[in-house]
Order: C-alpha cells, then sequence, then structure tokens
C-alpha cells in the first residue's frame, strides 16, 4: 500500500496556507536547519493541523507508516516533518506503535539529526514503545546506547524520560554509562536531563548514581542531574542550550 496522498496533500497544504515569511527567516536561523520554514509557530501548526489529524484513519500499517515517509522524506519546509512526527504519534496509529514500529522511527532521528526532531522520536515514540514492550524493546535500546550514530545514542538515553516510577533505574544506569566518556554536547545534556526527569520521581537515586559516577560525569551533565535538588557540584563551565 502506499501514502495516504490526500493526507499529504493536505498537511502541505494547510502548512503553507498558514505560514508567514516574517517569522521564517528566525525560526530557521534559531534551528541553524538548511530546509527553510513556512513561518508556522508550534500553537498554530497545531491548530491548522487538527481538521486533518481528526479525519485520519489509515487503513493499515503500511499505508500509515508510508504516509509519515511521504511527509518526512518528501519534505520541503520543517514544518512537514513536524506534521509527519505528530502524525506518527496519531491515536490512530496506537496499534501499530509497537517494536515494528521502530525501524521507521529509527529512520526518522538517523534523517531527523537534530535535537527538535530526535527528542520528540526518543521522548514520546521510542519511550512510549519501550514502556509497553520491555522484553522485547530493552536490549535494542541496549544496542542504540552503543550505536555509531550520536543522534541513535541519544535517543536511547532519553528513551525513560517520561517513564516517572515505571523507569528501569538498570536500563537508565547502562545507556548512561555508555556515553558518559563521550565529549558531544549532545550527549552530556542527554544525561543530564535523563538523571534529572529521573530524579523528580527517586532523587536519592539520582544523588547516588551522580557521587558513584563522580568525575566520570561532566560538569554539564552534574548540574542538570542536581538542577532541582539544591546539590549542584564543582565542574567547568559549558557553554550552549537546548531543549529539556
Amino acid at each position: 500500500m502506499g501514502a495516504d496522498a490526500d493526507v499529504v496533500a493536505a498537511v502541505r497544504s494547510a502548512l503553507a496556507e498558514a505560514g508567514d515569511p516574517a517569522i521564517a527567516s528566525g525560526q530557521q536561523a534559531y534551528m541553524k536547519s538548511s530546509m527553510p520554514y513556512h513561518g508556522v509557530p508550534s500553537p498554530v501548526l497545531k491548530r491548522v493541523l487538527r481538521p486533518v489529524l481528526a479525519a485520519y484513519a489509515p487503513l493499515d500499517r503500511a499505508t500509515h507508516e508510508a504516509t509519515v515517509l511521504a511527509l518526512w522524506d518528501g519534505a520541503t519546509h520543517r514544518e512537514e516533518r513536524y506534521a509527519a512526527t505528530t502524525l506518527a504519534r496519531h491515536r490512530a496509529a496506537r496499534p501499530w506503535q509497537d517494536p515494528a514500529s521502530l525501524d521507521l522511527y529509527r529512520h526518522l532521528v538517523v534523517t531527523g539529526a537534530w535535537w527538535d526532531h530526535v527528542d520528540e522520536v526518543a521522548a514520546h515514540l521510542v519511550g512510549n514503545v519501550l514502556a509497553g514492550h520491555r522484553v522485547e524493546v530493552t536490549p535494542v535500546v541496549r544496542t542504540w546506547a552503543r550505536d555509531g550514530d550520536l543522534w541513535v545514542r541519544r535517543t536511547a538515553v532519553l528513551s525513560q524520560v517520561n517513564h516517572r516510577g515505571d523507569t528501569d533505574t538498570d536500563l537508565l544506569r547502562e545507556v548512561v554509562e555508555a556515553n558518559v566518556a563521550d565529549p558531544s554536547f549532545w550527549l552530556r545534556k542527554a544525561i543530564g536531563w535523563a538523571l534529572r526527569q529521573h530524579a523528580r520521581t527517586d532523587p536519592d537515586w539520582v544523588r547516588a548514581e551522580v557521587a558513584r559516577l563522580g568525575g566520570r560525569l561532566s560538569g554539564l551533565s552534574r548540574r542538570e542531574a542536581l538542577k532541582h535538588l539544591g546539590q549542584v557540584g564543582p565542574g567547568p563551565a559549558t557553554g550552549g542550550s537546548t531543549t529539556g
């Protein structure tokens, strides 16, 4: 089965009509994106997509995934990729948000290769599949934590940021350990974010983990991990900022 061409056309038309060139240039500069924007802020994007999403009823997994890929791979503006991710999360697609969807999600991560795309996929798509299928997906996340692609590794680190009390701390420890020595800002920030989120549920575990990692944990990761615990230890200054 091919993509739902009507849905793809409706999304592209809605985004193009809602665009504001005065906003687009600032969005593109902020995101350091080679792909242009239409200039549709997030609240407007949600509003203009609502009628399209309300009518979305894919016939089967193949049609759904083809529609997501048509929007994603054929995107001429970045908002089309945001729409593709939103479509991937659609309630009508919940029966197919399972381990078999991980190849699609990995494709979005590798080809998206920037935090705005990757973090959404990690937290809401990969994270939801992991939460619902731990036995099958935990080994995949372990493998991704050691992948050659930086953004796949970031996905592994962030895959449990919404799991709260259901967080598998053994897996969290393993994905952090696999990346704690990496000098990349994106991994150091992700480690801190993942630990900070779990500190909302189990602050003692996070304090102990930060202490166990000691000097192996970067200053940025430590500051992020302990941000709301009032125990930010010394560490080298680190510039930059991102989501989380």
